[in-house]
């Protein structure tokens, strides 16, 4: 999609004492809750809840693949933003993250999540993203 703006969003977050490890620097784990903080943002900015759509539809957006590049470690008290940004939106839901200092804008963490469509109850996996959320998506 080349040309097209992918809708993306920022939030900023310092690093709490309880997200360290014993190295005393932020727990792999832990990127991936800032990761679902911005994802959240980011699909709350375009009208998306995925938990109201659940309810009214019964389409679950499972999260099947997910990736992570550790460039420079967070420590306690750093303030950083996560950004978010929709790449994909047509067969699957993929959101790219970058997180980065807020100080000097050095970046830390690069990763992507992938989630598909699931019709409960059976369970099946739809090969498109319904209309209604793959259009609030820009796709």
């Amino acid at each position: 999609m080349t040309g097209k703006h992918h809708p993306s969003c920022e939030i900023v977050h310092r690093v709490p004492f309880y997200d360290l490890d014993p190295m005393q620097i932020v727990w792999h784990g832990n990127y991936f809750l800032y990761f679902e903080d911005a994802r959240v943002a980011l699909f709350a900015q375009v009208g998306v809840d995925l938990y109201e759509f659940y309810l009214r539809t019964q389409y679950l957006f499972p999260i099947i693949k997910t990736t992570t590049k550790h460039i420079y470690p967070l420590r306690h008290g750093d303030e950083f933003i996560c950004k978010a940004t929709v790449v994909e939106g047509k067969t699957k839901i993929v959101v790219d993250f970058e997180i980065r200092l807020k100080a000097d804008g050095r970046v830390c963490t690069r990763g992507r999540t992938e989630q598909v469509a699931v019709k409960a109850p059976e369970m099946e996996i739809m090969f498109t993203i319904p209309d209604e959320i793959r259009q609030a998506l820009g796709f």
